[in-house]
């Protein structure tokens, strides 16, 4: 096709040598500072492994905190019965980069795209070091950004792609913020329903995660732990526990805390729901743009804000980046730096952070601004493409190609 680039051999490059240095690290050949990420998989995935292999669901195991098809991931090792289960978990989590790099390349050398995006997930995903290749959230972001790749020519194909999503980890079903296809709606609820069936009537305790969530307290990375962070060094007589699988605040005030945190959800959704009724364009990179925004809310005002929650913001704004249009540059650069505050607060500096001194408050102050100013910036930028900005005066178009309202 005329205007079509290559991909540049260099790209590939840069990925291939970031990523032989997270696989060094996560095979232990070094240490990377901090507490051992690779824990994750070599103990509770792996006993996680164990129990799915017997067809139920670690139902009496409290970290178990996830929808139905993240069994798959999972059980995912068992397609390397040559490699032992972490070994075989590493190397599929470099698959499923090397997967999402593919999709952001080829999307970028199309005519009226570019490579940032690809450049951001190379980036990106390096600054947040080993962590990446130890939590199997970069294989749900895989499936996120082809979903969004997909959803300007195939409706029906994100849609199914969401409704799978969903069911590995509840926050693809916000691509679907932007849409205005019924097709991508329906075959996400079909998906889903499907899925979610399936899993119900063959493996016991396939939805127990809905309630497994109930008693957390505030863990030590989110918004609101900053509060408590504070508050300990004013004679707060709460404590730091391992609960529910995670470093979190648990004490006098902390369920206050976790119900604002919940409230400004609502809120933040709320807001989304107005955008969505406001809206008056939708452009191209609006579809990316819009799943970027609501993704942003939802972690920003999370009541846990792993570092792998990065991953997924990596992979979204490197979808908007693949679009000349696209004004989320500044809120990509934002998350690009979070990135690098992430690694640092985790797991570098994590032990400073547990203990709520000078140094781990600071890193997590920044971490969080960071991430407070994108989510601004990334919902600013989305309410006056699409709603403030009125629609650019051009040739008519084809029916094909013209932006419309309506549903596919």
């Amino acid at each position: 096709m005329a205007g079509t680039r290559r991909f540049p051999v260099w790209l590939l490059a840069v990925w291939g040598l970031t990523r032989t240095v997270l696989l060094l690290f996560v095979f232990r050949v070094f240490l990377f500072p901090g507490p051992d990420v690779t824990t994750d998989v070599s103990v509770i995935y792996h006993g996680w492994y164990e129990t799915l292999s017997t067809g139920t669901f670690p139902r009496d195991d409290v970290t178990w905190q996830y929808p139905p098809a993240a069994a798959l991931a999972i059980l995912s090792p068992a397609l390397l019965p040559f490699l032992d289960y972490a070994g075989a978990f590493f190397v599929l989590a470099l698959l499923a980069d090397l997967a999402v790099l593919c999709l952001l390349g080829y999307a970028g050398t199309r005519p009226g795209r570019t490579l940032r995006g690809a450049w951001l997930w190379t980036a990106g995903v390096a600054l947040l070091g080993p962590t990446v290749y130890a939590r199997y959230d970069v294989m749900v972001t895989a499936v996120a950004v082809a979903a969004l790749l997909a959803g300007a020519r195939r409706p029906w194909v994100m849609g199914a792609l969401a409704g799978f999503g969903a069911l590995l980890k509840v926050w693809p079903v916000l691509l679907l913020a932007g849409s205005a296809s019924r097709r991508a709606w329906a075959s996400a609820a079909a998906t889903a329903g499907g899925l979610a069936l399936l899993f119900g009537l063959t493996a016991p305790g396939a939805f127990a995660f809905l309630t497994a969530q109930r008693d957390r307290g505030t863990e030590v990375e989110s918004m609101g732990s900053l509060v408590f962070h504070a508050a300990r060094h004013f004679g707060w007589k709460g404590q730091v526990l391992l609960n529910y699988g995670s470093v979190e605040f648990l004490g006098p005030y902390v369920d206050w805390v976790s119900t604002a945190a919940l409230a400004l959800t609502v809120i933040a959704f709320g807001w989304l729901l107005l955008w969505r009724l406001r809206v008056r364009r939708l452009p191209p990179h609006a579809l990316a743009d819009a799943a970027f925004v609501a993704v942003l809310l939802f972690t920003v005002t999370s009541r846990v804000i792993s570092p792998q929650y990065l991953v997924w913001l990596v992979g979204l704004a490197a979808v908007c980046l693949c679009h000349r249009g696209s004004r989320m540059t500044l809120p990509a650069g934002l998350i690009l730096a979070a990135c690098l505050a992430t690694v640092l607060e985790f797991p570098v500096y994590f032990a400073n952070v547990v203990a709520s001194d000078r140094l781990g408050i600071a890193l997590l102050l920044a971490r969080n601004v960071l991430l407070l100013l994108a989510t601004v910036t990334a919902a600013h930028h989305l309410w006056r493409t699409t709603v403030s900005a009125p629609p650019p005066t051009v040739p008519p178009q084809t029916p094909r190609t013209q932006e419309t309202l309506a549903p596919s």
